[in-house]
């Protein structure tokens, strides 16, 4: 895995509202995405009886929800090594194929950027 600390300042703010998600509510991942009109949104993981949601797929979800209809970018904080493949189908569903997603540590450092 390649650190990256070469993010643009509306990329790391995504990182760092992923990583609030995660910490402020508990949960494995936190996730956040930006529409096309920069808006965000922020989700962390989904874990009930009877819903299982990742934070990246809750993300996306909150964005289509309200009207996104496109995503410029994808962050998640997870002590995970990667992204699952539905989680990155989902960004390209909306995103399109080149939408970047980064995955960072819970420390927010970014480990990987891949494109959905």
């Amino acid at each position: 895995m390649t650190e990256r600390t070469d993010l643009g300042p509306e990329d790391q703010k995504i990182v760092t509202l992923a990583r609030s998600a995660r910490a402020r509510n508990g949960v494995p991942e936190g996730a956040a995405v930006r529409d096309e009109t920069g808006r965000t949104y922020v989700a962390g993981t989904v874990s009930l009886a009877s819903l299982e949601l990742s934070a990246l797929r809750t993300a996306v979800a909150m964005a289509v929800a309200s009207g996104a209809q496109s995503l410029e970018a994808a962050a998640v904080v997870s002590e995970a090594p990667s992204l699952p493949d539905a989680d990155l189908a989902a960004v390209r569903d909306l995103g399109g194929p080149g939408t970047p997603v980064f995955l960072a540590g819970p420390d927010g450092t970014v480990h990987r950027a891949t494109e959905a």
